[in-house]
């Protein structure tokens, strides 16, 4: 799924892996997401959005931005929750395959 916003930032959301967190990003409140998360999961792909390194990603400290491994490894995650992260690929200055997961 390719979306792109503009961005006055420069860097622009590339590719969604996933059709909810896509449907949430253009404003919709996709059911497969609990309720007590959408505020925040729009939160973190806005600060996605405007993030012009990976490092931006490091503020705050609680989004917890780390580089995943295993089946998962080139993708890197911010914590949305205890529970759900959001898991993304960074390429130059775009984010790809960008999806909202339950990580346990």
């Amino acid at each position: 799924m390719h979306a792109r916003r503009a961005s006055s930032f420069g860097p622009v959301i590339a590719t969604f892996a996933c059709r909810a967190t896509h449907r949430l990003w253009l404003g919709q409140r996709p059911a497969e997401f609990p309720a007590t998360i959408l505020q925040t999961a729009l939160r973190k792909l806005t600060q996605l959005q405007a993030s012009t390194s990976l490092n931006d990603l490091r503020v705050p400290p609680g989004n917890r931005l780390k580089a995943l491994q295993g089946n998962r490894q080139g993708q890197h995650s911010v914590r949305i929750n205890d529970q759900y992260r959001l898991c993304f690929r960074w390429e130059g200055r775009e984010a790809y395959d960008i999806e909202i997961t339950d990580y346990h």
